[in-house]
């Protein structure tokens, strides 16, 4: 088995070790199993929870709350956020064995073609390129068909009837922006807030292949940052200026480099790489998540998206990505600057005001220009919806009107196509006690299952021909292995009792008196328990006990009534291993 692994790549040694050990394994294995879907055992399961609750208590310290949102949302709510419009991918299909292809990993993997490049691709160029270059199937050799769109989102419907239709989120951001006013009320009207989901998210990716690195159902971290876009000072600053920040900016991509620009955060946002000061801040906090899951500075970096790689939302978009062994640089978090763009569009087709408050401190006067209805031609031209028109155009920017009237000959109001004769724009002079609007958004999203892969490929080590899972102490599934010496004279029962108090003190404990304790020693490095406690003859005398470490091996002793509270400690990183006891 071991001369085996040494010819195999980390992406297949880890997903062979996750399935043996319990971590995850593909789902529905009885029926052959099902690509994009996995089901996480018991270890895995311990680790996502771990890794998510780290992700919770690093972003905290910027005031996060968290609220939970329903997977399933009626149509009108991706319409709206533009996901209907843009969630598409490009997919071929083998005319000979019928294998469904994403199209731009299929030229990326058989040309060596950058994501950037396929990226630009339309349709035709991507049939150009196919034929240009003789590219064939790659499970059969056989020619492709057409390339053709694909709408990735899971498509329902809501009850019994099927003109009710509803999508599976691709992200739980739209709960978040559909639930604005609300959770505004909650923050007390004031702005900056932030609000997380982690929950399950559902993309219908074409041909998923990857691991857990590309699934079908996956778990997302989503955090929506509101603040008012003329004041958007981060109060967490002074606490991560000066970390440093490895960019791969969109004008070196244009040049066709990879150069690395090293910078702290503050000369990031000095020098205009980055925005906004709370994207900078979160880029930074992300770093140090990763750092946190074992992960070197030096094997993560922020790629910057160039203009036709941002979702439709962006104006400025990175990448964090981590180097892994099989597949090179993978993103595991996205940080989007996404405007006022979600608020504007589910207001413009609810109807629904997504604007706030705040009050100036003296009242000043000025001109405006404002957008007045015309009832006498909005009547006859919608009828009974003319009112609800009229209330919606009271919340359009007239600027914004003005514009779309000047490119387009129209402007659109959620369903409705306003014409110039609908709506007068008149300039008024009036004093203003505060200003109205929509407040901009960043967002920092991190792919949980992503973060587990990276945690397992990073704590993977050979030791002395042995596998060691070195998981950082405070997110290893299990913390602390307990095992009798022998399986006799009373060992048991006393290993039993220390593993039980372990567990009235919080801790997750695993017993094991099977085999050899050498055969369990390696059996706990390989699901990376950080301790493994020994209870032998000398415990039965003085109540004393072998602590030994995952990683050095080294063994220290101490009584079982100080384990505790130096346990504690120890999981909370306040001491190191050598702090538990004395050397043996």
């Amino acid at each position: 088995m071991k001369n085996n692994m040494k010819n195999m790549d980390k992406f297949t040694i880890i997903n062979e070790l996750a399935r043996r050990r319990g971590f995850f394994w593909q789902a529905y294995e009885i029926y052959g199993g099902v690509s994009g879907f996995v089901t996480y055992g018991v270890l895995g399961a311990k680790l996502k929870q771990k890794i998510e609750n780290k992700v919770r208590e690093i972003f905290s310290k910027a005031g996060i709350v968290e609220i939970e949102a329903p997977i399933i949302a009626p149509a009108k709510v991706f319409e709206a956020s533009g996901h209907v419009e843009n969630f598409k991918e490009p997919m071929v299909e083998c005319l000979k064995c019928k294998k469904k292809i994403r199209a731009d990993h299929l030229l990326q993997e058989a040309l060596k073609m950058s994501s950037s490049e396929t990226e630009k691709l339309s349709l035709e160029g991507i049939k150009e390129v196919i034929d240009r270059n003789g590219v064939k199937c790659p499970e059969c050799g056989g020619n492709l068909s057409e390339p053709r769109y694909f709408l990735t989102m899971f498509t329902t419907t809501i009850g019994p009837y099927s003109d009710a239709i509803g999508y599976g989120r691709p992200e739980a951001a739209q709960g978040i922006f559909v639930e604005f006013r609300r959770l505004y009320e909650l923050a007390r009207d004031k702005l900056p807030f932030g609000v997380m989901q982690i929950g399950h998210a559902l993309r219908n990716e074409i041909s998923p292949r990857q691991g857990l690195i590309r699934l079908r159902e996956f778990t997302i971290i989503d955090i929506e940052f509101f603040f008012d876009p003329e004041d958007p000072q981060c109060h967490i600053m002074k606490d991560v200026e000066d970390e440093g920040l490895r960019l791969l900016l969109a004008e070196t991509r244009l040049r066709g480099l990879e150069d690395i620009t090293e910078v702290t955060v503050g000369e990031a946002l000095n020098k205009g790489y980055i925005k906004v000061p709370w994207q900078a801040a979160f880029m930074a906090l992300a770093k140090r998540l990763l750092v946190e899951l074992g992960v070197p500075e030096n094997k993560q970096r922020f790629i910057e998206k160039l203009p036709w790689e941002r979702a439709h939302y962006s104006r400025q978009s990175f990448d964090q990505e981590v180097y892994v062994d099989r597949w090179g640089w993978i993103e595991v978090s996205g940080h989007a600057y996404r405007t006022d763009y979600d608020l504007k569009r589910h207001m413009q087709f609810s109807g629904v005001d997504m604007k706030v408050f705040k009050e100036y401190d003296c009242p000043i006067e000025v001109e405006r220009k404002v957008l007045k209805p015309q009832m006498a031609r909005l009547g006859p031209a919608f009828k009974n919806e003319a009112q609800k028109i009229a209330e919606m155009l009271s919340e359009v920017s007239p600027e914004e009107f003005e514009t779309s009237i000047k490119e387009k000959g129209h402007y659109i109001l959620g369903n409705y196509k306003i014409l110039p004769e609908h709506v007068e724009v008149a300039v008024e002079r009036v004093k203003e006690t505060g200003r109205r609007f929509i407040p901009h958004v960043t967002e920092p999203s991190f792919g949980s299952d992503r973060l587990v892969y990276v945690a397992l490929e990073y704590a993977y080590k050979i030791k002395n021909d042995r596998v060691i899972l070195s998981f950082p102490r405070d997110i290893a599934p299990i913390q602390i292995g307990v095992y009798p010496l022998v399986s006799k004279d009373g060992l048991p029962e006393k290993a039993q009792q220390l593993r039980q108090m372990l567990i009235n003190e919080g801790f997750t404990v695993e017993y094991d008196e099977a085999g050899s304790i050498g055969r369990r020693y390696a059996r706990a490095d390989e699901t990376g328990i950080p301790l493994g406690i020994t209870v032998d003859y000398e415990t039965l005398k003085d109540d004393t006990v072998t602590i030994r470490d995952r990683d050095t091996w080294k063994q220290v002793r101490n009584r079982i009534e100080a384990l505790p509270d130096l346990l504690h400690k120890y999981f909370r990183m306040k001491i190191d291993f050598n702090d538990l006891g004395k050397p043996v």
